[in-house]
Order: structure tokens, then C-alpha cells, then sequence
């Protein structure tokens, strides 16, 4: 990886290092080397497994432990309200100019502009799409109905999450706010789900677990909550599957790189965020891990793909009490009772 001229060669010589809270496969060994052979300081990486884990450790200290870290759109929103992170200076972001026109409209993705400024930069995403079996269903599926068609009754996986599938149930029932649901919409998203219950073979928590189940399911239709990782690990797999985003979209997380309001040495931090969007960090997102990057499309994208970035929910709890209820088989009755 060559060791261009930076516009930020200031911030070299750093006398502390840059330390980073990292999801992982964002900041591979190699990506971290060249970044301080860069700048000529050091870098210490935490590894982040899960949001709870994430904000554990950057509550614990109220922001003081580390300089940046990532965290999705929609758990961003915390962070802001509690104080925890700080503006990022877009001027000294120049990569910005380089990312896809849907990342550069900073005020379009909800949640990343507060007051007029900007608290993250977008860097990795995935989208919820619906994966198929090529041999079974010939025609890509158009429509996010599929996953309810009487045609794959048994043939179906979904993921086991009540926050994401109450979402999912929303939008394939034409609603305008599917992170936040009115009282009325309640019992026809419990319904929904209830049907995508019976025609499912069986639930998934992680991107392995899917492939074996649709492996050992035989199965032809799949919501892939974690995108085109699964599709990746289903094709190394040996699996003949196709991936579509369905013409009603799909929902998407998107992470970002956020600076802590107990950043260091912000100038670093931000140098970090401009190179991250730099080629080479964007390339092994996608060819060692799988994710999408934000400054050049993949081959499967297109531009009228519709996605829909997580949004807080209007309860994390309702959802997943409903759903544990959904899942254990009761009527709707039941589940919407006190």
C-alpha cells in the first residue's frame, strides 16, 4: 500500500496514540500500519463485538477512554444526547468529495446532522436484503412479499430479532414509519409476523447459523439480515444463490466513524476518517469482509436500489417482548395482551 502525500501531514508525530474502538474486519493489522508509518504514530484498537459492548465502553468514562469509533446510524442518536461524542471537521475530511453522491448528502441520511453539525461520516454498510436459491426460484423476486408467498411455505429463513422484523413486517405492509409504529399499526404488524412465522424453517441469529440452516433446510429464500455476507459465505459455501433488494427497499444499517468528546487529538482522529476512505481501507471491506464501502459501488448496486438506514425504534422492548411471544407460537390475542 504506497505511502501517498497526505494534506494532513501535520498531525504527524502524534506523542499519544490514536486510540480506536473498531467493529471487526475495520481496521485490519495491515490498513493500521500504513496509517501510522503515515503519520508516524501509534494506534491502539479495541475490538467492539456487539452496541451493548460499544457503549459500555465508551459510557464508562464519559467519552474519555477513546478518540473514535463507529457505531450504526440509529445508536449514534444516544451517543449525541448524552454528550459522548463531538462534531467532526469536515474540512479537514477531504475524502469526502470522493464517497457515492447517496454518502455525501451528509443532511440526507437521518441522525448524522444535529444543529447544523455533523457528528459522523458514513463508512461501511449493509443492506437487508433477500437471497435465493438460483436452482428453485429462476426469477429473482421483485418483492419483499416473497418471504410470505404460500409458493415457499417451509422454505424460508429469517432472522430471530423482533426490532429488525417488525421493521421488515411494516414495510411490506406499505407503512410510512417502520421504525416507529402507531397504535393502530401494532396488530397488523403482529399478524404479519405470525404468517412469516408459519411459512418460515427456521430462525437464524448469525451469519453462519443462516448458511447451515439454508444449506440443511434446503431452502430457497432467505431474509439476509446481514446482506451480502451472507451471500459471500453462502457462495464459498457452494451455494447458487442470487441477492436482490426488493422494489419496496430494504432496510440498511450504516456505520459510521463518530469522534469522542474525549478525543485527544482530534486532527488525528479526523486524519483517520479521510483515510479510511481511501481505496485500499475500502477495498479489503469488501474483498476480505464482505461489506459495502462508501466510495465505490459494487457491481451488484444500482442507483434505484431503495434503502431505508436504521432509525431509533419506538421501542426496543415492545418489539422484542411481541416477538418472543410470535415466536413461541401464541395468537395474536395473546401476544398484543398487557
Amino acid at each position: 500500500m504506497a505511502l501517498a502525500a497526505s494534506p494532513l501531514a501535520a498531525v504527524a508525530h502524534a506523542a499519544e496514540p490514536l486510540r480506536v474502538l473498531a467493529w471487526v474486519g475495520y481496521a485490519d493489522p495491515d490498513i493500521v500500519k500504513t496509517f501510522e508509518q503515515r503519520y508516524q504514530c501509534k494506534v491502539e484498537i479495541t475490538t467492539i463485538y456487539s452496541d451493548v459492548d460499544l457503549w459500555q465502553k465508551v459510557s464508562h468514562n464519559n467519552g474519555q477512554d477513546f478518540d473514535l469509533f463507529a457505531v450504526n446510524t440509529a445508536e449514534l442518536q444516544r451517543y449525541i444526547r448524552m454528550g459522548l461524542v463531538q462534531g467532526v471537521p469536515t474540512a479537514a475530511v477531504p475524502n469526502l468529495a470522493k464517497q457515492l453522491p447517496r454518502f455525501r448528502d451528509l443532511r440526507g441520511i437521518p441522525g448524522l446532522v444535529h444543529g447544523g453539525t455533523v457528528y459522523a461520516i458514513p463508512y461501511t454498510y449493509a443492506e437487508m436484503g433477500l437471497i435465493y436459491d438460483r436452482k428453485q426460484i429462476p426469477q429473482a423476486p421483485k418483492s419483499i412479499g416473497a418471504l410470505w408467498d404460500p409458493r415457499y411455505k417451509g422454505k424460508v429463513v429469517a432472522y430471530n430479532g423482533g426490532t429488525h422484523n417488525f421493521s421488515l413486517a411494516a414495510i411490506s405492509l406499505g407503512l410510512k414509519k417502520p421504525f416507529q409504529l402507531s397504535a393502530a399499526d401494532w396488530p397488523a404488524a403482529v399478524d404479519q409476523l405470525i404468517a412469516l412465522r408459519r411459512n418460515v424453517t427456521g430462525f437464524y441469529i448469525d451469519p453462519d447459523e443462516s448458511v447451515d440452516l439454508f444449506r440443511s433446510r434446503k431452502a430457497s429464500l432467505m431474509f439476509a439480515n446481514y446482506g451480502r455476507q451472507q451471500l459471500q459465505l453462502l457462495q464459498a459455501a457452494g451455494v447458487d444463490v442470487g441477492y436482490v433488494i426488493p422494489k419496496e427497499g430494504a432496510l440498511a444499517w450504516l456505520d459510521c466513524w463518530t469522534i469522542t468528546r474525549g478525543a485527544r487529538n482530534r486532527t488525528l482522529a479526523a486524519a483517520w476518517i479521510n483515510y479510511m476512505l481511501e481505496p485500499e481501507p475500502g477495498q479489503v471491506l469488501r474483498t476480505r469482509h464482505g461489506l459495502d464501502n462508501t466510495t465505490s459501488a459494487a457491481p451488484e448496486d444500482s442507483p434505484e436500489d431503495r434503502l431505508l438506514w436504521l432509525e431509533p425504534v419506538d421501542s426496543e422492548d415492545r418489539r422484542n417482548l411481541l416477538w418472543a411471544r410470535i415466536l413461541a407460537g401464541d395468537r395474536a390475542s395473546k401476544v398484543l395482551a398487557p
